[in-house]
């Protein structure tokens, strides 16, 4: 298919070549930043910053947390590490004092990782004080998680927040944790601002407040209608949701080396727990939604949710297959091809390109395969983009 096609920095690509090499310009990052809403938080791990110690039966002290931190922390596989000074914190005054210590340090042993902060309710005293180590720590924080968003004063908690960090940090986003039916009936305003790329389903709070009793093996299906409903009002609004905590805790982690479903389901058969099981077949559902994130409290569930979370090797090198049948046959936005036996058409290539930019937006694309994708998606019209993947902002 020859076109000339100008990308973002003004240079001409004829036949999918260019006249600069793609070393010149980011592309990725280029399409990640307007058009496909940049990367997704991923797997999220609740990481204590003050622990308590069953074993001594008290709290730890600052150094013993910070050792820890710089054991664990530091060499997460997580995509997001999230540091909770709400429910989950009972030394917050310690643990502020452990993060201003230890998030440079972080930030400069781990770069790929994403930092958030889970804060206190708005304008409580605890929110407060959340907010002046916000202030002093702005440079080595991505995400402010708000607990019990709009509970209290409606979107207007999310307005003042963003107002409050365009003058610390402009580059910080906040992820609003919808955990009442007061926050799921306003989800559309939440969600308005800018600052919002994704929300949370804060699940054990939402069903308390809802007087639903939820279990951990089957809370997917309990709390699926209210799931859905936030699903809706993220997609209209171009919005990622992240998936509910985990709360089951085993004795076993899956090695890294297993990527591919088959493999995965082989060493669960094998090897795994209940527990492993049940998060893992939790996680694939949430996927399969379009959940654009997770969290777990167990470091033994990350690479677990990573590989139902992200399209393995096979999957990836299939809907380039797909992908490249339909350019050649001049298909990709009108017109139908045979694959494997298979009638596909735009709908269906549309999902094949959903494929890789969702690799992509989880950090698991090759850089040829997200050169490709790049390419796809230039010749494809903003509408068409849009059509096919409900995130980010089209130009």
């Amino acid at each position: 298919m020859e076109q000339n096609i100008k990308n973002e920095s003004g240079m001409a690509r004829s036949g999918g070549q260019y006249a600069e090499p793609y070393a010149e310009v980011d592309m990725c990052r280029v399409f990640n930043t307007h058009v496909l809403g940049d990367y997704w938080p991923g797997i999220q791990l609740y990481y204590p910053p003050v622990k308590y110690s069953p074993q001594q039966g008290c709290y730890e002290d600052l150094e013993a947390a910070s050792q820890r931190m710089k054991r664990h922390a530091h060499n997460t596989h997580a995509h997001t590490l999230i540091f909770d000074l709400e429910d989950g914190c009972r030394q917050k005054e310690m643990s502020r004092k452990l993060l201003r210590q230890e998030l440079p340090i972080l930030r400069q042993q781990n770069k790929d990782v994403t930092v958030a902060i889970r804060i206190n309710p708005f304008r409580t005293h605890e929110y407060e004080l959340d907010m002046q180590l916000v202030r002093d720590m702005g440079d080595c924080i991505d995400v402010i998680m708000l607990a019990k968003a709009g509970e209290a004063y409606g979107a207007a908690e999310v307005r003042d927040l963003s107002n409050l960090l365009v003058g610390i940090n402009s580059k910080i986003t906040i992820q609003p944790i919808i955990e009442h039916p007061k926050s799921l009936k306003i989800a559309p305003d939440l969600m308005q601002y800018s600052t919002v790329k994704h929300v949370v389903f804060g699940i054990h709070d939402f069903s308390k407040a809802m007087g639903i009793h939820i279990t951990p093996e089957h809370w997917t299906e309990e709390l699926k209608h209210f799931l859905y409903q936030i699903m809706f009002e993220a997609r209209i609004a171009g919005k990622g949701v992240i998936g509910g905590v985990e709360t089951l805790i085993g004795s076993s982690s899956m090695p890294e080396k297993f990527i591919e479903p088959n493999d995965v389901r082989r060493w669960l058969d094998l090897h795994g727990e209940d527990e492993s099981r049940i998060v893992y077949k939790h996680a694939c559902q949430e996927s399969a939604m379009g959940l654009t994130g997770k969290q777990v409290i167990h470091p033994g569930h990350i690479h677990l949710c990573k590989v139902a979370y992200t399209p393995s090797p096979t999957d990836i090198a299939e809907k380039i297959s797909i992908l490249k049948a339909a350019i050649e046959a001049d298909a990709l936005l009108g017109g139908a091809i045979r694959f494997d036996g298979e009638m596909l058409d735009p709908p269906m290539f549309g999902k094949a390109l959903q494929t890789l930019l969702r690799a992509n937006a989880l950090h698991s694309l090759q850089d040829d395969d997200r050169r490709f994708a790049m390419d796809v998606l230039q010749l494809m019209p903003a509408q068409v983009i849009r059509e096919n993947w409900p995130y980010g902002v089209i130009l």
